[in-house]
């Protein structure tokens, strides 16, 4: 398996691919592909040596269990002893789309996709090729995002292309993905309901379905172990040393001019929104700008891409931006902490 194979870019709507994406599932091995969130490593979820395949590839912690993809509530059923009403009441709201259901498993479910847990993520992706993939196989798909474990997360074909060439066969062209952050990760196994990571789909979105749905504690609070295994894995990491940039907007300003002059020997990028960058333009360092401060879809859609293209250019140090933690912007935050060790100036 781990033996060096010749890696390929496809466009699953020529030449049949889609058959060939299938019967490469099938057979127990990985095909990367486009979901609206970030690209997934898929293989076969009831598979296990097929799924052992993506933790070999990942270099992925056997205990972080990975979610399961499905495309329709039937095979939603073969997974989880869950009350569909109770699954329904949320994913018929946000389903298909960028929300992860942690419910009790079925005895169908292998150990390791659980962790060893009692419970099962699931989601419904909405991006036509990877329900496409999914409806044609017959399969719950086992897709983690399609990068080596630790680094940020990828958002289009190069960037998986970058990190698992030669490691799988097929990579499934699908464009720049439209979220660029992974799923909201929802538990619905216990009374309260909780958030165990924040995604697209918010607090504020969850609370008139869910009235007592609360963000676990471990995410958001220090001292406190998150519910979810993953969250205590070094995510979204660049190769550069990286930094958040905190306070108000002259003090951000004031610090990044001072944290440049007492680094004269080190090569410095920023990660800021379009505000900041205007201020900060004459300075003789490379700027990825995340857009306008209030357009937090955008600055999610960026975030990984930005610290993927500053690694590109030989960045010793990135200093990125601080957001408010409310709304979109706690689960930009979330992956901006893990970025950065929660390291700031």
């Amino acid at each position: 398996m781990m033996d060096r194979m010749k890696t390929k870019i496809i466009n699953i709507d020529e030449n049949d691919n889609i058959n060939l994406i299938k019967d490469t599932i099938l057979k127990g091995d990985l095909v990367a592909f486009p979901t609206e969130t970030v690209y997934g490593l898929g293989a076969d979820g009831l598979n296990v040596q097929a799924v052992k395949k993506i933790f070999e590839v990942k270099g992925r912690p056997q205990n972080n269990p990975i979610i399961l993809h499905v495309c329709d509530y039937d095979m939603v059923k073969t997974l989880t002893v869950e009350d569909m009403e109770k699954i329904k009441k949320v994913g018929d709201v946000f389903w298909p789309g960028p929300l992860t259901l942690v419910v009790k498993r079925s005895t169908l479910v292998p150990d390791i996709i659980t962790g060893g847990l009692d419970t099962v993520a699931i989601r419904m992706p909405s991006n036509k090729i990877a329900l496409d993939i999914i409806k044609s196989t017959n399969r719950p798909i086992a897709a983690p995002s399609a990068n080596i474990s630790g680094r940020p997360s990828p958002t289009d074909a190069i960037t998986c292309f970058e990190d698992l060439n030669g490691k799988i066969e097929y990579i499934v062209e699908g464009g720049k993905t439209e979220i660029g952050l992974e799923s909201t990760v929802l538990d619905i196994s216990e009374e309260i309901p909780s958030v165990l990571r924040p995604g697209k789909v918010t607090l504020e979105d969850l609370q008139p379905i869910l009235p007592n749905v609360e963000i676990d504690k471990g995410i958001i609070e220090k001292g406190k172990t998150p519910k979810s295994p993953g969250q205590l894995y070094k995510h979204y990491s660049p190769k550069a040393d990286s930094y958040l940039v905190k306070g108000d907007f002259l003090e951000k300003e004031r610090k990044i001019k001072d944290f440049i002059l007492n680094h004269p020997d080190k090569k410095i990028s920023l990660m800021v929104t379009s505000d900041l960058k205007d201020r900060l333009k004459e300075e003789n360092y490379e700027i990825f700008d995340l857009g306008c401060r209030e357009d937090l879809d955008r600055i999610g859609s960026l975030l990984f891409r930005g610290l993927r293209n500053l690694d590109k250019i030989g960045s010793d140090i990135i200093l990125i931006e601080e957001f408010k933690e409310e709304g979109l912007g706690l689960a930009i935050m979330n992956r901006l902490k893990k970025t950065t060790s929660n390291k700031h100036i």
